[in-house]
């Protein structure tokens, strides 16, 4: 089977380009560890390839630029200069919205990156949330290769996933991304409520140094 031409490569990773794109990479990629950098960013890709895969058009169906924002966002409550007060997909989703505000970016717009990032660990939810909802959340979903309960396997080829993983390797997103909730939950009780995310992985790896979400990646489609 041959790999994707290099045109379709060069449009595969290829990201918005646009001033509010340019600035949100400017903002998290000082902030966050290369792995989760990284992850963000397929996220994006991937999400847009699902869009396709969908039928979905950018412009019409939804916006490029809110995508790339929620997607490249949604990991900012874990960044190391955040307040760390409350669950990190709340604290991420205040921060992104209030940045895009700052730039002029209409309040309802706002909205729907925070409701994007602050339900995108929430299965059931995201997908009945409207379209940047349910892409975003499916494009993390196929980034981390199946445990999450992702739908849309089929929407990412392994030569396309290839081709992301050659500008944006993982680096073990998995533990890195569990290492930075689990710090962001341990400093206050409010940022880990039973039954979310931090508030079972703290606990996981408080007792037993490894949590479940590490062991049950080491099966999933990429590894980690």
């Amino acid at each position: 089977m041959t790999g994707p031409t290099r045109q379709a490569t060069a449009d595969l990773i290829t990201l918005p380009g646009t001033p509010l794109a340019d600035a949100v990479v400017d903002l998290i990629r000082p902030v966050g560890t290369p792995s989760v950098f990284n992850h963000s960013i397929r996220s994006y890709l991937f999400a847009r390839l699902l869009a396709g895969h969908l039928g979905l058009s950018a412009g019409s169906d939804y916006n490029d630029d809110l995508l790339f924002t929620a997607c490249a966002m949604h990991d900012l409550g874990v960044a190391a200069d955040g307040p760390h007060r409350q669950r990190f997909e709340v604290e991420g989703a205040d921060r992104a919205a209030e940045f895009l505000v700052g730039r002029g970016v209409s309040t309802s717009d706002a909205d729907q990156v925070w409701q994007a990032i602050a339900l995108h660990t929430s299965t059931g939810i995201a997908n009945r949330r409207g379209t940047l909802c349910m892409i975003v959340r499916e494009g993390v979903a196929l980034d981390f290769g199946g445990p999450m309960g992702n739908e849309y396997v089929e929407a990412l080829s392994d030569e396309q996933a290839d081709a992301v993983h050659a500008v944006y390797p993982r680096l073990n997103m998995v533990g890195s991304l569990v290492d930075a909730i689990v710090a962001q939950a341990a400093k206050d009780p409010k940022n880990a409520p039973r039954y979310s995310i931090p508030g079972e992985l703290l606990p996981e790896r408080e007792e037993f140094g490894r949590t479940r979400m590490e062991q049950s990646f080491r099966s999933s489609r990429w590894g980690n």
